[in-house]
């Protein structure tokens, strides 16, 4: 079965100094970077999504350093292919299911921020039910840990939750 490995809004504005910066966000970012040297060890291919929010939004505005994808993640991923998403869900309204479909992808490894929204509404989106989905939970981050876990558990009836030494 043919993976890829899907990390969305790893973007500046979630980390120190960013408009928005979350609890575990360091840590998150150093196993999503361990992730992605594994996958690509293992020829599995890298989608970066990137979230774009509307001049309303009090973070990810266009323009901005806060929009860009962290740097390191760019490094680690130089060659994967990028998806820019309005919602929550990263197959609305985009190119992802395009993408997965020319890369014949099967499976899909979901990680990224936020664990409540981004990471579950794309797990669980319409689009997604025709693969086998998985979250990557050590390469997830929120607002708190509490949170955090509660997502976890609440979308673990639907997709199966592994690291990401387990899944790749």
């Amino acid at each position: 079965m043919k993976k890829a490995l899907i990390v969305i809004d790893i973007q500046n504005d979630y980390f120190e100094n960013g408009k928005f910066p979350l609890w575990n966000a360091e840590n998150t970012l150093n196993n999503v970077e361990k992730a992605i040297e594994k996958a690509t060890a293992t020829n599995i291919p890298v989608v970066l999504i990137q979230h774009i929010a509307d001049n309303s939004s009090p973070f990810f505005n266009e323009g901005t350093e806060g929009v860009e994808i962290h740097p390191r993640i760019l490094k680690a991923a130089p060659n994967a292919k990028k998806v820019i998403k309005t919602f929550a869900d990263s197959f609305h309204k985009t190119k992802l299911d395009e993408v997965l479909s020319q890369l014949e992808v099967e499976e899909i490894l979901v990680c990224g921020m936020m664990t409540q929204n981004c990471v579950v509404f794309t797990a669980i989106s319409k689009n997604a039910e025709k693969y086998s989905v998985k979250i990557l939970s050590d390469c997830c981050a929120t607002v708190n840990e509490p949170i955090h876990q509660i997502a976890l558990q609440g979308v673990s009836t639907r997709v199966e939750l592994l690291t990401y030494n387990e899944a790749i």
